[in-house]
């Protein structure tokens, strides 16, 4: 392995007790390219082509008040497959707020659990006091990388191959951009929402092929809510409306307290792909982190996601307070289980059914069946008490058998998306490709998993220059389709 190492960033962090100031979350604040990665076990296969692109927060200077995760700063990490080859880098997300507090040596803005005051400069997002760490997810749209924040941020632009930073997406609106828009590969559009705490409080919006914003429409909703998904089939684009939202009377003190409204229906937005008139249709109360897929049948638009049962847990067992935080990120607590809602579009019922017993979020699929129907999903298993993801399920949504990878303890993986095999012809006929990190050894790999024999594990383990830290969300840009852009 080759490693060449970029000048360092000024950092202000301190040593501290905080669960996701160490461990597996300890920041990384270095950034490299390696070329030649050494390969651990196994071989790099010759027949997976693109590049892995995963998000994560790196709190880079001392917290002004109390550190939430979500508040760390954004980084991409990418490792490119190429003829039987792996090259790494990673690159700081240079957002706006990141260049601020380079040049001011420290924290300027509080985070997710800080009240009013904290921040020393106005902020962002819908929150609207918080630091646009462009941490929470990233696409591929139109060949190029688009960085999202969870509240509604800019949206920054880096090229997929080099991480190379050309500064913000020219269509995005005013109000942001959520974390989570989504592209459909089929047509090449990008459709995102935003939400915030003025009149109609959402929006939803359409980005051509070619990069140009077609659609822009108010979905108007009762109040402020904090959506954090959407998904899409052929015809729909479907938005929510969640009972898990900021307490409207502490809202008039600009206190961001969330509550579990259970006596509120849940709603479900459907939108006509390019805009017009939405179809409400109710459901039973919860709170969805993530989507998996969409599709329509008959007069049936059926979704897929994570159906919360307990969206806003009381505080975990913790010796250093910080068992609010904890109970939060944690799956354990919140209980996420794989959850099918059916639209129907003549009738305007709504159908429920649970798919999996099992607590089950952060999904993903062969992105060439969104929209449309599907038969295999993959869901990641979490460490009861932490947000570390120590496993995968593989389900086969046709059969409803399903295949479980556990990982060792002491290892624990990122969002893993599904990496079609070339010339692949079967739905499953690729990989899923994900981060690790060792506890156990203080370093990270790559793993590749051939999703047509699952519970064998990895196929390959590659070694990455350094152990890196966990976040969210990651994304599969298949060459192919960069080509196509």
């Amino acid at each position: 392995m080759q490693i060449e190492r970029l000048p360092p960033v000024v950092a202000s962090l301190r040593p501290s007790n905080h669960p996701y100031l160490n461990g597996a979350w300890t920041p990384q604040h270095e950034e490299v390219t390696a070329v030649d990665l050494d390969v651990i076990s196994g071989a790099i296969p010759t027949d997976i082509d693109g590049i892995y692109l995963r998000n994560t927060e790196n709190q880079l200077h001392q917290p002004l008040g109390r550190y939430h995760p979500f508040d760390g700063d954004g980084m991409i990490h990418a490792i490119d497959f190429s003829n039987g080859s792996a090259t790494y880098r990673n690159r700081w997300v240079r957002t706006r707020c990141f260049a601020a507090e380079q040049d001011a040596g420290g924290s300027l803005w509080g985070g997710l659990m800080d009240g009013t005051g904290v921040s020393l400069r106005p902020g962002f997002g819908a929150h609207g006091r918080l630091k646009d760490s462009s941490s929470t997810d990233i696409i591929v749209h139109a060949g190029k990388a688009i960085s999202t924040f969870y509240q509604c941020g800019e949206g920054y632009v880096l090229d997929p191959e080099t991480l190379d930073q050309s500064g913000l997406a020219p269509w995005v609106p005013l109000d942001g951009i959520s974390a989570h828009p989504k592209v459909d590969d089929r047509t090449g559009e990008l459709m995102f929402f935003n939400y915030s705490k003025h009149a109609p409080y959402m929006h939803y919006g359409v980005v051509d092929a070619q990069g140009q914003l077609t659609t822009y429409q108010p979905v108007p909703l009762p109040g402020p809510r904090l959506p954090h998904d959407m998904i899409f089939s052929e015809h729909w684009s479907i938005l929510n409306d969640l009972p898990v939202f900021w307490d409207a009377e502490l809202l008039k003190r600009d206190v961001h307290a969330v509550r579990f409204h259970r006596d509120i229906p849940a709603r479900f937005a459907l939108v006509p792909r390019h805009g017009g008139e939405v179809r409400w249709f109710e459901a039973a109360p919860t709170y969805v982190l993530h989507f998996l897929n969409a599709y329509e049948e008959g007069d049936d638009v059926i979704v897929d996601g994570y159906f919360q049962e307990n969206p806003t847990p009381g505080p975990v067992a913790n010796d250093d307070g910080y068992g609010h935080l904890m109970a939060h990120v944690d799956e354990h607590s919140f209980k996420p289980t794989l959850h099918r809602w059916r639209f129907n579009l003549a009738d305007g019922s709504t159908r429920e059914e649970r798919l999996d017993e099992r607590l089950l979020e952060f999904g993903t699929i062969n992105q060439a069946y969104a929209g449309h129907k599907y038969r295999y999903a993959y869901s990641t298993t979490t460490k009861p008490g932490w947000f570390l993801f120590n496993g995968f399920v593989k389900h086969d949504m046709l059969t409803g058998e399903s295949t479980v990878l556990q990982l060792d303890e002491g290892r624990y993986a990122s969002e893993a998306p599904f990496a079609p095999r070339v010339g692949a012809i079967d739905e499953d006929d690729g990989y899923l490709v994900s981060f690790i990190i060792d506890e156990n050894r203080g370093t990270s790999e790559c793993i590749l998993i051939d999703c047509k024999d699952f519970a064998a594990g990895p196929v390959c383990r590659i070694a990455l220059p350094h152990k890196i830290s966990s976040g969210t969300h990651a994304h599969w840009a298949d060459r192919r389709v960069l080509r196509q852009a």
